[in-house]
């Protein structure tokens, strides 16, 4: 009996299918998928810099798997066109999963984006330059428009001195720009935009003689003298696709940026030279564009020339103005207050052999194309545009030119205000 129970056992041990074959056993089930490799921003976002200069820090990331760093993968980099240059192209991430470049912003566009890539996964870097956009040389205003009108041979104006002696003969020629002055960058700052920012609402205070809205105007639009300023606040903004010039005075952002309100506000056409209505203000005071104006560092230092006609301020005006202008900010009558629109050039006689290089571009546009009276303000006050790239030493050499150095090109045309 003990026999024939064993027996049993064993054979109840392998059982059996019809047919006599040996099941088989189910199959393992697979491995798990692996993990995605995932890349992370470490450090170099959000940076300031001066434009067309590199940043101070490398733009980095971390390449991770399951929380693991990864080396050897391939980091791809790259910038779109106009978001300035990197030192690499690509590389591997190093033992801790690190990957770095250096980048160089563009010359033109404040706001930039730079994109690091693995498969199947990016992330962005953004900065902010500060300083005034390289517009490449491209001109504001047709050829034939009074900005760009030489004027060294124009017939003298028969009461040119006693409209000098209204705007300080003996006040030094004074660079109203420069880096930084009381905190703020010195000067009218200007943005360059693409013609994909997006327009936002405005409203003025001056509505009757402004551009009405929406307007191109990005939330880092630099204000001149700062977001503090209790200044004119101007704010220019330069449509570089549809070229057009948008300009606000007295801007305030609402909402972040959402909306702006100003004073006054006006819309350029670069490529026509359009002019404000007779007797309308623009963002300036004589209703003329500030834009093109203004003295440049692109101009001077880069493309070394400057082809056009600049501004400049005295302190007392009368109420009047002379073509191009439009408007008046004076309140005397007397014909030897200078009109809104006056220009004056630099006399052919001014010796400016023991200038730098930067002044001789100045002083050359001074002597061809002059500059207009566009605003109240000190006497003898050049306007510019602010960049950390200026030397205000050099700038500072200016003021030796003196306002007795200049002289009125004829007037025609003069509109009195009531």
């Amino acid at each position: 009996m003990l026999l024939i129970a064993a027996t049993m056992a064993c054979a109840a041990s392998t059982p059996t299918i019809p047919g006599g074959e040996t099941p088989v056993s189910p199959p393992a089930p697979p491995p798990p998928p692996p993990h995605a490799n995932v890349i992370a921003k470490t450090s170099g976002d959000a940076q300031k810099g001066t434009l067309s200069s590199a940043l101070s820090a490398p733009l980095v990331v971390t390449v991770t798997n399951g929380g693991t760093a990864v080396s050897g993968a391939m980091v791809t980099w790259s910038v779109a066109s106009g978001n300035g240059s990197l030192s690499a192209s690509s590389g591997t991430t190093d033992a801790s999963g690190h990957a770095s470049v250096h980048w160089t912003l563009d010359g033109t566009y404040l706001a930039t984006s730079a994109t690091a890539t693995i498969t199947g996964a990016s992330v962005t870097f953004t900065a902010l330059g500060n300083g005034s956009g390289d517009l490449g040389g491209r001109a504001i205003f047709p050829a034939g428009d009074p900005w760009r009108t030489d004027i060294s041979g124009s017939p003298l104006d028969a009461n040119s001195d006693s409209l000098i002696a209204s705007c300080g003969p003996t006040k030094g020629v004074h660079p109203d720009f420069g880096t930084v002055y009381a905190g703020a960058p010195n000067g009218i700052s200007y943005v360059v935009v693409r013609g994909s920012q997006a327009k936002v609402p405005v409203s003025f205070y001056y509505s009757d003689e402004s551009d009405a809205g929406p307007y191109p105007v990005p939330p880092y639009a630099p204000i001149e003298g700062g977001a503090s300023s209790t200044g004119d606040r101007h704010v220019l903004v330069i449509d570089a696709g549809a070229w057009k010039d948008y300009e606000m005075f007295d801007a305030h952002p609402v909402n972040g940026g959402a909306s702006w309100t100003g004073g006054s506000g006006a819309i350029f056409d670069m490529t026509a030279g359009t002019t404000r209505p007779a007797g309308w203000t623009s963002a300036d005071a004589a209703g003329l564009p500030i834009l093109p104006g203004l003295t440049r560092y692109d101009e001077v230092v880069i493309h070394q020339v400057i082809a056009h006609a600049l501004r400049f301020s005295c302190a007392h005006s009368r109420k009047a103005y002379v073509s191009p202008a439009r408007h008046s900010a004076g309140s005397g009558a007397s014909t030897n207050l200078p009109p809104m629109g006056m220009r004056v050039r630099l006399k052919s006689s001014f010796d400016i052999s023991s200038y730098s290089a930067a002044n001789k571009v100045i002083l050359t546009a001074l002597k061809k194309y002059g500059m207009f009276l566009a605003d109240n303000g000190s006497d003898m006050f050049l306007s510019g545009a602010p960049d950390p790239r200026w030397s205000d030493d050099d700038l500072h050499n200016l003021t030796k030119v003196h306002g007795s150095d200049f002289e009125v090109v004829q007037m025609t045309g003069l509109v009195t205000q009531p």
